[in-house]
């Protein structure tokens, strides 16, 4: 096939589902997430605007992570849905390009921001009176900044490596978006140098700050340990949990799908896998953030009890 025949080739996305029954309850199911992630997301985004307690950098960088799930969820959902209500499976070469651009943009922002925000848990608890110092105004927002750059670059990388290749064997995408796995699977070229940067790249994105996440949780928990306050440990630790848990159901998602050989990919298994950081963690962001975080349940109600007033 030449390169102009899959530049102009449509490809067909298959879905989560072909049952008719099934496609009926999975839209009613997954159009309540995309709206409650919609709904969640912007609150806390509006209510750390609002409320200048909540302006210090670890709720910068939760305003940051609430506008990348929005986003991402936003790439894939609206087309989901479409597929689900009126079956129109079509998604042009330059769709399905530019889909995955952004989807595989905002994954790996998400990854780096994560591992930013436990840096910035571990300076707030393990050495609290050099934070302010440490993290001046100029380094979150250079943090954000390079998060954001770190996610964007690692997706160019990507596409350009797979939308170079020749789409051969089937235009038929055994997935409900257009991701690397299964364009990767489509095609009739080598596609060893994409496995080659997946896993290289993946180190980098995906496993170097999972570790540093893992390593600085270690230090932040022996230091609450420390502390002989209860109610201080018991803050502290609330105020990190809720990260954690974001941390366990996205990185063991997401580096699932990601940094592994083509020859074990099963898209049937990992579709659903890919459900879990997709999907699933974009929506529990904010319940998991405000019902375990003190200081954002405390604006919510300041925020309400000035509207009754």
């Amino acid at each position: 096939m030449s390169t102009n025949q899959s530049l102009f080739m449509d490809f067909l996305i298959l879905g989560l589902t072909d049952v008719p029954n099934t496609k009926i309850l999975l839209f009613i199911a997954l159009l309540l997430l995309y709206v409650l992630t919609l709904l969640g997301n912007t609150a806390i985004i509006v209510v750390i605007q609002l409320d200048n307690n909540l302006n210090t950098p670890m709720y910068f960088f939760l305003e940051n992570l609430s506008f990348l799930d929005i986003c991402y969820t936003s790439t894939t959902m609206p087309k989901m849905l479409e597929m689900l209500l009126v079956d129109h499976r079509a998604l042009s070469f330059l769709a399905c390009a530019v889909q995955m651009y952004f989807f595989v943009a905002f994954v790996g922002t998400e990854c780096v921001l994560l591992g930013v925000m436990s840096y910035d848990r571990f300076l707030a608890i393990c050495h609290p009176l050099r934070y302010t110092t440490f993290m001046s105004r100029k380094v979150f927002i250079g943090l954000a900044g390079m998060s954001w750059f770190c996610g964007f670059i690692n997706s160019l990388v990507h596409s350009a490596f797979t939308f170079r290749l020749h789409f051969c064997r089937s235009n038929r995408i055994s997935y409900y978006f257009c991701d690397i796995p299964p364009l990767l699977v489509l095609s009739c070229d080598d596609t060893s140098i994409n496995e080659t940067l997946l896993l290289t790249i993946g180190v980098f994105i995906g496993w170097t700050p999972f570790l540093y996440i893992i390593l600085s949780y270690i230090y932040i928990i022996v230091t609450i340990l420390k502390i002989r306050n209860i109610t201080g440990r018991q803050k502290s630790f609330s105020t990190c949990i809720s990260h954690l848990i974001v941390v366990i159901l996205y990185y063991g998602s997401a580096i699932f799908s990601y940094v592994r050989p083509v020859s074990t990919y099963s898209m049937d298994k990992d579709k659903l896998i890919s459900v879990l950081y997709s999907i699933v963690t974009p929506m529990l962001n904010p319940i998991i953030y405000t019902l375990k975080n003190q200081d954002v349940k405390k604006a919510i109600r300041r925020r309400m009890s000035l509207r009754k007033t």
